[in-house]
């Protein structure tokens, strides 16, 4: 079993670098403290006017360093999900795909969900945390994107004849457990309607590593109209490994497993990752009738 022990001096970086006033500031949408889904905020959306999509991205090193997450290279399991993840998208007619003329320059929007961590790597308590009594919520907010990356994208939308654009993302975030009862069962909340159990002997303070997919829709100044979240799999941290100061990890071999999970909950037993893509296309679309019910 792989884990990790945060040094102190990354993970402080990690959430400064994301809490600080300038990477948030004019991004359209104000920072969003939830502790149960949905995981959205910003105004709500009405499908009208036709909206361009990017192809999903994989952000490796979103809350932690990179080496401690499954590589996006050719034939991985991550390179699979998002082809599939794409060909989904591409299918199911919310939004049409750009096709931009160059490689991205700049920086992109950054959508991050995350809870916020002390230096020790846990998630961090009203006493501990720089947000106050705000620290024992998860964390939505988005980074505004570069004046270059703005400009890149004006042509590809006028080519699509799009007025907006649909920018989703696959990275992994650090979720919170919430004790369900006195008896001391514990769950990770990861989207719309969707939660997994976690043993009991599971430290609350320990973050849990969950591969999520954000998303914003962007107005074509750069601007964020609406962002949220769903999570797809959550790697619990057994509590033998969290007392020593580690956190167990998603595997290439989650990822996998993840392509062809199923949730038993709903007709039809659909896959996981189509249900929360559904969800965010539907959330971030103004589409309603797209969510998976």
């Amino acid at each position: 079993m792989l884990t990790s022990i945060r040094a102190t001096a990354s993970a402080a970086l990690a959430f400064v670098c994301v809490a600080c006033a300038g990477s948030t500031l004019g991004s359209g949408v104000g920072d969003a403290f939830l502790e149960t889904p949905p995981f959205y905020a910003g105004g709500p959306v009405t499908a009208a006017g036709r909206i361009g999509h990017l192809g999903i991205g994989y952000q490796r090193g979103a809350t932690q360093e990179p080496m401690f997450e499954p590589a996006n290279e050719s034939g991985s399991p991550i390179a699979a999900l998002l082809r599939d993840m794409n060909a989904y998208l591409d299918s199911l007619g919310a939004s049409v795909r750009l096709a931009p003329t160059s490689a991205a320059p700049g920086r992109s929007p950054d959508v991050m969900f995350s809870c916020e961590t002390t230096p020790d790597g846990d998630c961090a308590t009203e006493e501990e945390g720089v947000l106050g009594d705000r620290a024992e919520k998860m964390r939505l907010a988005v980074a505004r994107p570069s004046a270059e990356w703005t400009a890149w994208l004006a042509p590809a939308l006028d080519a699509a004849g799009a007025s907006r654009a649909l920018l989703l993302t696959l990275e992994i975030g650090d979720y919170r457990m919430t004790q369900k009862s006195w008896r001391g069962d514990k769950a990770v909340f990861l989207g719309t309607g969707y939660s997994v159990n976690v043993p009991w002997l599971t430290s609350l303070e320990t973050p849990v590593n969950v591969l999520q997919l954000t998303g914003a829709l962007i107005e074509r100044d750069g601007k964020a109209v609406r962002i949220g979240a769903e999570g797809l799999l959550a790697r619990r941290t057994r509590l033998l490994v969290s007392s020593i100061g580690g956190q167990e990890l998603i595997s290439d071999e989650d990822v996998q497993r993840l392509r062809t999970a199923r949730r038993e909950d709903l007709p039809g037993q659909p896959l996981v990752w189509q249900v929360a893509l559904r969800n965010l296309v539907a959330q971030l679309t103004g589409r309603p009738e797209l969510a998976a019910r």
